[in-house]
């Protein structure tokens, strides 16, 4: 910028100095230091020097003069503080509003308006409006030579303009702060975008971030916001900007974009004496951010099913093993044998949706609605279309050609939108596109198909194929080990990422509820010690979970992961409590042996107290280093519970701590353990802790109550024990009741 030197009027500034806190113009004359302030006519916005953050950094801006708290809606050096209090506001030899600081005795400018080269006697002057506009103009001519108005930071006041001069080349934009307490320039803007049909567009960096969308004629696309204040938005050959003011003049309103990328609406309250949001916009779910399905996808927010993206009608996933992993970046490809331009075309009708960014698109506001749907259909590159104005009925057209991106479907309103399809693809016995007056939906496949109703999550699917690839045909070199209800794979996919694939045997017992049980569970459920599913398969009678890959142990037994944090999986026999549901009974037993307990393996009963029996077996398992299924050398118990009571009741009970267990240990600790865990494992369901109790007596040092007989303690004489071994599994209780209905796990 050039900076003409400033009139060495210094004994007139001192004269007028006490003048301005007064007035609310500066002339050549009459300027403002450190320490003043100029206040507009009505006392509603004033201009001065304010300190926001470092204390050395001084800025020139306008605040709201009626609200104790100093809100700045315009800053002149943003990003050229003074580091001193020796600066000023003046007019300069050619006219420009200037700020200046002295530097031994040199006058050092910052900021200047950079606008005006005065050719006669005629001088400026810059005055404060009570609209918060500081204008700068010829004193006798009265001609404007520049605004702050046209100059925004982050705040855009009532009757402000954003958009585009198309005359001079001017464009209005709003930029955040850098952060609360520095106003230099921020990372977020908001502006519109002149392209195609205009379109208002809040900017992260250079990469669009949320679209407010283009004007229907009522609001914005992208809100469906009743309007609380009053909206106008000009296009033409002169201009692309729009405007807001409010109802009631008399309340002071602003919009602000926030250094975190919100756009919030403010008024001041009824007693003035502080801001209250009314609004705040920006990405708050995914289907917020632009293009967040990519290219051809539709973003739903109400969706029941997981993921929010789909395809639009008569497209599909361009990337599917991506898409199954959450990532729709890759958007959305017209499907084989559905190119446009043959027999049988149509649109289908998408309605209460936010159609899709306006930057390509040919609008013709001549044309009705059924004009524009000739209008598509004679070019072939016209992929969809729209009323450009949705009041009053509708008018205008607004054709899309090539890629759809950043199509949103609302609960309520939005705008109907049509998009062009191939039906003749039906015929050839490919999936049919089911089409209601609300929304287009695509039915998977019979071997895809997981949902019965909407109450089921519905988890990315994985094509077979993708699951061979990655685990080299379910090589056994991959297998990672066995369960009670199938093998577990070690796979990775196109995109690096390591996956474990649990391979549900037909023959397991475990059925389509289960199924959803162990996939509706873990998907609900986020927790650092759970195993994270990651999506899901069903290929003709297969059935696959596939679950993030843990580098220590398979999903069979204990997992840990690369940190050795223990994880949980399978969640087959799951079932989600309310509130106060304290019990429940299964329709059929199924579990895993040796941690279910008495009362749900004989009658189905099944409460919180059988999570304790089931938490008491791994707590003995974890002291012993012993599985509970299996029998202990030298015992004549066939399981570890009835090993270890036997042992307790010799006053032996360290004899069964694994040997590889670090020394030294606590005697005290292993002993409270092996107590508390056969206080879960308890006979009668109320004779065992809760929880929260096990929590307490593991942590504190406090007295025990002693246990009664376990459950579940099969022995046999020694001379029985190798035909009981041969025998097919068969386990009797103490009762002498043949369990027969087990499903095992």
């Amino acid at each position: 910028m050039n900076f003409p030197q400033i009139i060495p009027c210094t004994l007139l500034q001192f004269l007028f100095l006490g003048l301005c806190t007064c007035l609310d113009t500066i002339s050549i004359t009459q300027p403002i230091r450190d320490g003043d302030a100029l206040v507009s006519n009505g006392e509603t916005f004033a201009l001065g020097f304010f300190t926001p953050g470092k204390p050395n950094y001084q800025y020139v801006g306008i605040w709201c003069h009626k609200i104790p708290q100093k809100t700045i809606v315009w800053v002149a050096n943003r990003d050229n503080p003074i580091n001193n209090t020796s600066g000023f506001v003046s007019i300069d030899t050619r006219g420009n509003l200037v700020v200046v600081f002295d530097n031994n005795d040199q006058t050092v400018p910052v900021w200047s308006t950079n606008a005006s080269a005065l050719h006669t006697n005629d001088y400026s002057v810059a005055q404060l409006l009570d609209s918060g506009n500081l204008v700068l103009f010829q004193n006798e001519s009265k001609k404007l030579i520049w605004q702050s108005f046209d100059y925004p930071t982050n705040t855009m006041l009532p009757n402000m303009k954003l958009g585009l001069d198309r005359r001079t080349g001017l464009n209005r934009i709003l930029t955040s702060w850098k952060s609360e307490d520095d106003p230099r320039t921020g990372n977020y803007t908001y502006m519109i975008d002149p392209n195609g049909y205009p379109q208002l567009m809040l900017y992260k960096g250079q990469v669009p971030w949320w679209p407010a969308g283009h004007w229907n004629g009522i609001r914005w696309s992208s809100s469906v916001v009743p309007n609380l204040f009053k909206h106008s938005f000009v296009t033409n050959d002169i201009e692309i900007s729009c405007m807001w003011s409010g109802y009631n003049t008399s309340i002071l309103s602003i919009v602000v974009v926030s250094e975190s990328g919100f756009i919030e609406w403010l008024v001041s309250s009824e007693q003035g004496s502080g801001w209250k949001r009314i609004m705040r916009f920006a990405p708050t779910d995914p289907c917020d951010q632009y293009g967040h399905c990519g290219t051809f996808g539709l973003c739903d927010p109400t969706s029941v099913t997981e993921f929010e993206c789909t395809c639009l009608p008569g497209f599909e996933h361009k990337s599917p093993s991506k898409w199954y992993l959450r990532d729709a970046s890759h958007g959305c490809v017209r499907k084989p044998r559905s190119l446009i331009c043959s027999k049988g075309e149509e649109f289908v009708k998408l309605a209460n949706v936010k159609v899709p960014d306006t930057s390509n698109v040919v609008v013709i506001s001549s044309l009705s609605l059924e004009a524009c749907e000739n209008e598509c259909l004679r070019n072939c590159n016209c992929t969809a279309y729209a009323s450009a104005n949705i009041s009053e009925g509708g008018s205008g057209c607004i054709t899309w050609h090539g890629n759809l991106i950043d199509t949103k479907k609302f609960a309520d309103g939005g705008q109907d939108f049509y998009i062009r399809v191939n039906i003749e693809r039906d015929k050839l016995g490919q999936r049919k596109l089911f089409l209601d007056a609300n929304i287009t939906s695509e039915v998977f496949p019979k071997e895809e198909k997981l949902e019965e109703s909407s109450t089921h999550p519905h988890l990315p699917f994985f094509d077979i194929r993708n699951l061979i690839t990655a685990t080299d045909n379910f090589s056994a070199t991959k297998m990672l080990g066995e369960g009670g209800f199938g093998s577990v794979y070690k796979g990775e996919l196109v995109n690096g990422q390591e996956i474990a694939v649990k391979r549900l045997s037909k023959h397991s017992g475990q059925g389509m509820q289960e199924f959803k049980n162990e996939v509706r569970v873990i998907a609900k459920l986020q927790h650092r010690n759970l195993v994270k599913l990651v999506g899901c398969c069903i290929h003709k009678e297969e059935k696959m979970l596939i679950y993030e890959y843990l580098p220590n142990k398979s999903l069979d037994y204990f997992i840990f992961d690369a940190s050795m944090n223990p994880k949980i999986s399978d969640f087959g026999m799951a079932k989600m409590f309310g509130e106060d549901q304290i019990q429940a009974k299964t329709n059929r037993v199924a579990g895993t042996y040796g941690y279910m307990s008495p009362e749900y393996a004989m009658k189905g009963l099944y409460s919180t107290k059988s999570d304790v029996f089931s938490f008491g077996v791994l707590l003995l398992e974890i002291v012993s280093g012993r599985k509970n299924t299996r029998c202990v050398n030298g015992s004549h118990f066939l399981n570890l519970i009835g090993h270890v009571w036997n042992l307790w009741k010799e006053g032996r009970e360290l004899d069964i701590v694994d040997p590889t267990l670090c020394q030294p240990f606590s005697t005290n600790e292993v002993s409270r353990c092996i107590h508390v865990g056969l206080l879960c494992v308890q006979e009668a369901a109320t004779d065992r802790p809760t929880m929260s109790a096990v929590t307490f007596m593991l942590a504190k040092e406090t007295s025990l109550p002693l246990p009664n007989t376990p459950a579940f303690i099969f022995q046999h004489k020694s001379s029985e024990a190798d035909s009981l071994k041969s025998r097919s599994r068969r386990a009797v209780s103490l009762n002498s009741v043949t369990i027969t209905t087990l499903e095992a796990r």
